[in-house]
């Protein structure tokens, strides 16, 4: 909720008017420096999607392409289809976000959602009819957007808990971030650790703690751009390191002081030309028709698809919008309607590209902390990721850990929310502590979501205050507890 009472600037071009530049207080430069930094934040979609999406076999031992999975050699150009797609679906998305609902939000693949294509639909279903699931899962999505029905859960949501979404949020991408630049890794014995047996090894994490510190610095004082400078600072860094000592990427843990993910490394031509040839290979009701125990998973997969994209795009919203000062009283961004309908669309679009949902991304928060308040940060990241289709080796030159700082930095920056829930309330405050720690320690926005509107639910009816519930969110709480107990309902189904 904005505090300021200053009227606001008068548009300066059509361009202006349109996206609300001035009257949000922002900038054309101010924009599209948001817009590029949310790019490099999420950048490693188009790296990590394919390694998902394009190395699992479906129930019949083929990929994604079509190609068989017992031949190693189909890989490679699988990898490639996958990862030329992930960038055009979430290319024209966030473009669509931004032209559309004038939000700074991009959307790409949603990752959790594709792991559970990847790990537990295909297997029993081919590819085709695994993203027809996908594209079904966006539909009843749209629906509930154009009867109002997810616009009205989003303004039932009450303000603590909005706040606790937030601050939760703020918390998960800190430790994405850390993750991501393996200063925190799983431990033995201990589910996660520092560094490296308790030590910081490595020339990698070395680029991230130098980047984080430049970042901070930066920022204090007040340098404009301070995110982008650092990741572009560091990945020059990375680039000479990799050239000099030849450090490699972690290769499933044999290389433990190596690259998280992209390698660093200038190799052959800049320029590739995009394989497109997976858009369209979509089975719309073959999953439904293999059987009544396949038939009953795959609808259990439909609504745990449902649920977890539906409220992990609320979640993102709320936090995207308080850390750019763009709700309104209530905690409501503008324009919620045209969010939510777009990111349905996503969904949809995320199917018929054969590249798993497309969702809205809570990295868009790491251009709002640079300074993007409208939608037109949104373009700039949208043609970004479309002119990765063809310049996808320089974009695989960002690694991780060049571009996590901005994460850690901006968990900080959303972390300042907490002060807005009453804690000496446990009415009030418990419920989102429980959506707080929930969050990072489940990996998981969607269950931090559903614990707090659990415990909301539960603390009012044992105060005897249960017509304060509003009648939405008993139907969401209860959903949840279905969410939560899918895996009983399962096997006993």
């Amino acid at each position: 909720m904005s505090s300021s009472t200053q009227a606001p600037a008068p548009a300066r071009s059509g361009l202006d008017a349109y996206f609300g530049i001035s009257r949000r207080g922002s900038s054309v430069a101010q924009e599209v420096r948001g817009g590029l930094v949310t790019f490099f934040t999420m950048a490693y979609i188009i790296a990590l999607n394919p390694l998902i999406i394009g190395t699992m076999p479906d129930v019949n031992g083929n990929l994604v392409s079509g190609l068989p999975a017992s031949d190693p050699a189909n890989i490679p150009p699988t990898i490639a289809m996958v990862a030329a797609a992930t960038a055009l679906v979430a290319g024209i998305v966030t473009i669509l976000m931004g032209t559309v609902a004038r939000f700074p939000l991009a959307l790409a693949t949603g990752l959790g959602l594709n792991a559970m294509l990847a790990y537990v639909v295909a297997p029993q279903v081919t590819w085709p009819q695994a993203m027809g699931l996908i594209v079904w899962e966006g539909i009843i999505i749209l629906v509930l957007v154009l009867t109002g029905f997810r616009e009205a859960v989003f303004r039932a949501v009450p303000r603590a808990l909005r706040t606790g979404i937030a601050v939760g949020i703020g918390l998960f991408i800190t430790l994405v971030g850390l993750s991501g630049a393996g200063v925190v890794r799983q431990g033995a014995g201990t589910p996660v650790e520092l560094g490296i047996g308790g030590h910081l090894l490595g020339w990698p994490i070395a680029v991230f703690v130098v980047g984080l510190i430049l970042l901070v610095l930066l920022y204090v004082k007040r340098v404009r751009g301070a995110m982008l400078i650092s990741i572009v600072a560091m990945t020059v860094v990375a680039v000479v390191l990799e050239s000099v000592l030849g450090i490699g990427g972690q290769n499933m843990g044999e290389n433990p002081t190596g690259w998280a993910l992209n390698v660093p490394a200038v190799t052959g031509s800049l320029f590739s030309l995009p394989d497109l040839s997976l858009l369209g290979r979509v089975d719309l009701f073959g999953a439904f028709t293999a059987g009544p125990e396949v038939t009953i998973a795959m609808f259990m997969t439909v609504f745990a698809l449902l649920l977890a994209d539906f409220f992990d795009t609320m979640g993102t919203i709320v936090a995207v919008g308080a850390e750019g000062d763009l709700l309104d009283a209530e905690g409501n961004p503008e324009r919620t309607r045209e969010i939510l309908v777009v990111d349905s669309v996503a969904a949809i679009a995320g199917g018929l590209g054969s590249v798993s949902s497309n969702t809205s991304y809570i990295e868009s928060a790491a251009g709002v902390g640079e300074g993007a308040r409208t939608g037109l940060a949104s373009v700039v990241t949208g043609v970004a990721f479309l002119v990765s289709l063809f310049l996808a080796p320089l974009v695989k030159l960002v690694p991780s850990e060049a571009a996590s700082p901005a994460l850690v930095f901006v968990g900080f920056l959303m972390l300042s929310q907490v002060i807005h829930v009453d804690w000496t309330d446990p009415e009030e405050g418990f419920p989102a502590f429980a959506t707080m720690v929930m969050m990072p320690f489940a990996y998981s926005i969607t269950a931090g979501i559903g614990a707090g509107f659990i415990f909301y639910a539960l603390i009012k009816v044992a105060s005897g205050k249960a017509r304060e519930v509003h009648p939405l969110l008993w139907v969401v709480a209860i959903a949840f507890i279905l969410y939560f107990a899918e895996g009983i309902i399962g096997a006993l189904l």
